[in-house]
């Protein structure tokens, strides 16, 4: 009889995002303004990062980078439909300009790409946040 531990087999069908780090001059300020837009909480500091619990088993733990400018990235979040029109009036009640392109060319719009609603807005330090109720139409 052998007594050989064996490790646990990977999962064969699927890759599960479970958190990505989002570079912020300050985590607090990042990861408080995402949360409030999205209608969400911070979580508890994980040592260097800050925690934002999508509520899907993914977080976006904010970790501050202070010896070199942010690069901007690019962050999409599937929202409920129902939600989207809250999000929007949080966007306008702290001032933030939203827009219907990913350039920001048309400030104040909502797309409907896919037959949802969808809006880009900017984080504190350049992120480009998209909110979206569809799905992107895959080929």
């Amino acid at each position: 009889m052998s007594h050989t531990q064996h490790a646990p087999e990977p999962p064969t069908t699927v890759a599960h995002l479970n958190h990505t780090a989002v570079y912020a001059s300050d985590r607090h300020l990042s990861a408080e303004f995402l949360a409030a837009v999205l209608g969400l909480r911070v979580g508890a500091p994980v040592g260097p990062f800050l925690p934002v619990d999508l509520g899907n088993g993914v977080t976006l733990d904010y970790y501050e980078k202070t010896d070199e400018p942010i690069q901007s990235q690019h962050y999409a979040f599937l929202v409920p439909e129902e939600q989207f029109d809250g999000m929007i009036g949080r966007l306008e009640a702290i001032g933030v300009t939203y827009y219907a392109d990913p350039s920001h060319t048309r400030p104040g719009g909502v797309n409907d790409l896919f037959g949802g609603r969808g809006a880009y807005f900017d984080d504190p330090d350049g992120h480009n946040m998209e909110i979206m109720t569809r799905p992107y139409a895959r080929p």
